[in-house]
C-alpha cells in the first residue's frame, strides 16, 4: 500500500490536536477532578456520565461501554473515518503538513501522487467550495427570485450571509464545471451527492433553487438543502443531499453548529421544522434552535441533542415553578394543524430518550416561527417558546379532543385511547401524576383511570418501539472480536492499590519516584495489572515517561501493550484520581507508589518466612535465607520511616 503518513507527522498531530477541544464538539464536558473531564458517552446511551477525557494525557475512555483511545481514534469512531482520513482531518485543523512515504520502500511520497487520497477530506473540501460558490451566486443577476423569497420573509443580505444561504444557478452543470475547475474529479462529485448520474451523464442536483449549507457540529459543510423557486421546477418543494458518506439525514440537525454553544450553556434546545424557522428563531434571540433535514426527529437526533445538553438527570428533570427544568429542556415547535399534531405524537415516542423535560410550543393560529417573526417581530418567536406546554400534556389533551366528553361513550373512548399514552410514561411519578390529570380532564374517578392505565401497561402491545427495535450496535455490521483482558474485582484491596499505582504511573510520570521503575516483573500480583506493568516496562518505564510527556508517554505504552491489554492501558490513562488538589498530586503519587513498594516488600517477607519454615536451622541455606529476611525487613522499615 502506498502513501503511508510518516510516523513523526502522526505524532505531531496527536500532540497539537487538543483532545478536549475535539471531543467538546460532540460532548458537553465538565470538570471531574485535577486534569480530568467527563460527560455522556457519545457511543452508547447512558444516564450518568462515564465518559472521561484527560487532556494532559491525550486520551479518552468510557467506563460504561469500555471504548477508549486517543484523539485520532475518537475522530475515527465518532465520524466513521479510516485512520488516514482522521489524521488528515486533524492535521488540517491544527496546521500540520503531512508527509507520505511508500510502505514498501520507505521513500517519501507526495500527497498528490498517493493511490487514494483521504476521501472524506476531499469531499468536505468540495462542499466548502460549493457553499462559497452558491453564496456568491445569490447576489448575481440570475438570483432575483431567490433574493425576493428571502426579502418576503424579512431576511436581508446580512441574514443570508450569517447562515451561508446561496443560490444554485438554473444551468445543468454550473456547479459541476466550477468544481472541476478546482480539481475535483467526476467520481468525487458523484460521491458528494452534489451532482446526479443520468442516462446522458452527470448534472447538478440543485438547479434554480435557494440553497442552505448543512453543517455538522464542527461547522464543516456536509450537505445542502434546496427550496424550489420556479413553477416550472417539477421537483419536490424541498430537495436535500442524498445519503452519502458525509450526510446521514437521521443524524443531521440543521443549525447545530450555530446552536451548540447556546444549547450547552442554557440547557435548552428548540426543535423547529424548517430552515427559515431556524433562521427566524436565531435572529429573534432563540439561538438554540435546530431543525431536522427531510426526516422526522428520531433516535439518532435525540442522541446528538442529549450529548449537547449534558442530559444526565435520572428522572426526567425536576420541574421548577418557573417551568424550567434542572435537567434541561427540549422544546418541539409544531404547526397547529393536524400534521403538526401528528408530529407531536411522533415526538412523544422519542421523549423518553431524554431525561430533560420535553415541551411543545404551538401557535394557536398555526403560524411557524418564520411567519411569527414577520407578523409580530422577534418577540412573537420568543413568546411562542416561552408559552411551551409539557409534551405529555399536549399529546394527551390533543387525543381527548377527538371525543365528546359530555357523553358516557365519549368518556369511555377517551379513557381507553389515552390510557396507553399514560402507561407509556416510564417515569413512575410522572405516570401517576398524569393519571390524576387524565381523571380530571375526562371527569371520571382517579382509581378507574389508574386501573385502565395499569391494564394498558400490562398489555403485550404496549411494548415500545425502542424495546422492540434492535440496538444500534445490533444494526451495525459485525466487527472482528478483539479479546480483552478483564479488569479484576475492584473490591480486592490489592487489585485496587495496584490499579492506582498504574494510574499515577501513566498520568503523572513526572511525580513517580524512581522506586517504581526498580520493581521487578513479578511486582504486580493481579494478572491484568501485571500485563499493563509489563507494557510500562517495555516502553522504558516512568523515567522515559518524564522525558516524553504525559501524552506521548501513554501512547508509547499502548503501542507496547498486546492487543488484549491496550484497552486497559487506555482506561487507566484517563481514570479519575481521588486527589482533587493540584498542589497535593505529587505527594499523593509518592504515597501510592510507596504503598505499592511496601506491599511488594510485605509479600517478599512472607515468602522469605515461608522458606525459613521449610528449612532446618542447621542447614547452610538457613543462614542465607535468614539474612535475606532481615535485609527485606530493614528495607521495609526504612521505607515506612521515610513516609
Amino acid at each position: 500500500m502506498a502513501g503511508l503518513i510518516k510516523r513523526e507527522d502522526v505524532e505531531a498531530v496527536r500532540e497539537r490536536a487538543r483532545i478536549d477541544e475535539i471531543v467538546s464538539a460532540h460532548v458537553t464536558l465538565k470538570t471531574a477532578g485535577v486534569g480530568s473531564l467527563k460527560g455522556l458517552c457519545p457511543f452508547h446511551d447512558e444516564r450518568s456520565p462515564s465518559f472521561h477525557v484527560r487532556p494532559g494525557v491525550g486520551r479518552w475512555h468510557c467506563f460504561g461501554c469500555g471504548e477508549g483511545g486517543d484523539v485520532i481514534s475518537f475522530v475515527q469512531k465518532i465520524d466513521g473515518m479510516a485512520f488516514t482520513e482522521a489524521v488528515e482531518y486533524l492535521a488540517d485543523r491544527v496546521g500540520v503538513q503531512l508527509r507520505y512515504e511508500d510502505s514498501r520502500t520507505g521513500a517519501a511520497a507526495d500527497r498528490g501522487h498517493r493511490e487514494e487520497p483521504g476521501k472524506r477530506q476531499r469531499l468536505l473540501e468540495a462542499h466548502k467550495v460549493a457553499a462559497a460558490f452558491y453564496a456568491e451566486q445569490l447576489f448575481g443577476p440570475g438570483a432575483q427570485a431567490a433574493r425576493a423569497f428571502l426579502a418576503e420573509r424579512s431576511f436581508d443580505r446580512a441574514d443570508a450571509e450569517k447562515f451561508g444561504v446561496g443560490f444554485a444557478p438554473t444551468g445543468w452543470d454550473s456547479l459541476m464545471r466550477h468544481l472541476r475547475g478546482r480539481g475535483f474529479t467526476e467520481a468525487e462529485l458523484v460521491a458528494s451527492g452534489m451532482v446526479s448520474q443520468g442516462q446522458r451523464g452527470v448534472y447538478d442536483r440543485f438547479r434554480g433553487r435557494l440553497v442552505w449549507p448543512i453543517r455538522d457540529v464542527t461547522g464543516a459543510v456536509i450537505g445542502f438543502g434546496a427550496r424550489r423557486l420556479y413553477d416550472e421546477d417539477q421537483g419536490p418543494k424541498y430537495l436535500n443531499t442524498p445519503e452519502t458518506s458525509l450526510y446521514k439525514k437521521s443524524q443531521v440537525l440543521y443549525g447545530i453548529d450555530l446552536a451548540k454553544k447556546s444549547i450547552a450553556q442554557g440547557k435548552r434546545v428548540v426543535i423547529v421544522e424548517g430552515y427559515t424557522d431556524v433562521m427566524a428563531a436565531h435572529l429573534s434571540g432563540v439561538e438554540s434552535a435546530v431543525a431536522t433535514c427531510g426526516t422526522a426527529f428520531g433516535a439518532d437526533h435525540a442522541k446528538v441533542v442529549r450529548r449537547l445538553l449534558g442530559d444526565t438527570t435520572a428522572g426526567g428533570g425536576l420541574q421548577l415553578a418557573s417551568g424550567a427544568s434542572l435537567g434541561g429542556e427540549v422544546i418541539f415547535t409544531f404547526d397547529g394543524d393536524a400534521a403538526g399534531q401528528k408530529a407531536a405524537v411522533r415526538a412523544f415516542g422519542e421523549d423518553q430518550r431524554f431525561h430533560a423535560q420535553t415541551f411543545v410550543a404551538v401557535e394557536p393560529g398555526g403560524m411557524d416561527p418564520c411567519e411569527l417573526r414577520m407578523a409580530r417581530g422577534p418577540e412573537g418567536v420568543r413568546s411562542l417558546v416561552d408559552g411551551r406546554v409539557p409534551l405529555f400534556e399536549f399529546v394527551i389533551r390533543t387525543t381527548l379532543e377527538q371525543f365528546d366528553l359530555d357523553t358516557v361513550e365519549g368518556r369511555v373512548g377517551a379513557l381507553r385511547t389515552s390510557a396507553p399514552l399514560v402507561a407509556g410514561i416510564r417515569d413512575r411519578s410522572m405516570q401517576l401524576g398524569y393519571a390524576r390529570s387524565l381523571a380530571r380532564w375526562i371527569g371520571i374517578d382517579t382509581e378507574e383511570v389508574r386501573k385502565e392505565v395499569s391494564r394498558a401497561a400490562s398489555t403485550p402491545s404496549r411494548r415500545t418501539a425502542q424495546q422492540d427495535r434492535p440496538s444500534r450496535a445490533d444494526d451495525a455490521p459485525s466487527a472482528p472480536v478483539v479479546p480483552v483482558l478483564s479488569a479484576p474485582d475492584p473490591r480486592d484491596p490489592v487489585a485496587r492499590l495496584e490499579r492506582q499505582a498504574l494510574i499515577v504511573a501513566l498520568q503523572y510520570p513526572q511525580h513517580v519516584p524512581d522506586s517504581f521503575d526498580e520493581l521487578g516483573e513479578d511486582a504486580f500480583g493481579v494478572p491484568a495489572w501485571r500485563a499493563v506493568h509489563a507494557a510500562v516496562r517495555a516502553a522504558g518505564g516512568t523515567t522515559t515517561g518524564r522525558s516524553l510527556g504525559e501524552g506521548r508517554w501513554a501512547e508509547s505504552v499502548v503501542e507496547e501493550a498486546p492487543e488484549a491489554v491496550a484497552p486497559l492501558v487506555s482506561e487507566l490513562a484517563v481514570a479519575p484520581v481521588p486527589e482533587d488538589r493540584e498542589s497535593a498530586i505529587a505527594a499523593y503519587v509518592a504515597d501510592v507508589v510507596r504503598a505499592l513498594v511496601d506491599l511488594g516488600l510485605t509479600r517478599r517477607i512472607a515468602d522469605a518466612k515461608g522458606r525459613l519454615r521449610r528449612l532446618d536451622a542447621g542447614d547452610a541455606a538457613y543462614a542465607d535465607a535468614f539474612t535475606e529476611l532481615l535485609a527485606i525487613e530493614a528495607q521495609r522499615r526504612s521505607l515506612r520511616d521515610s513516609a
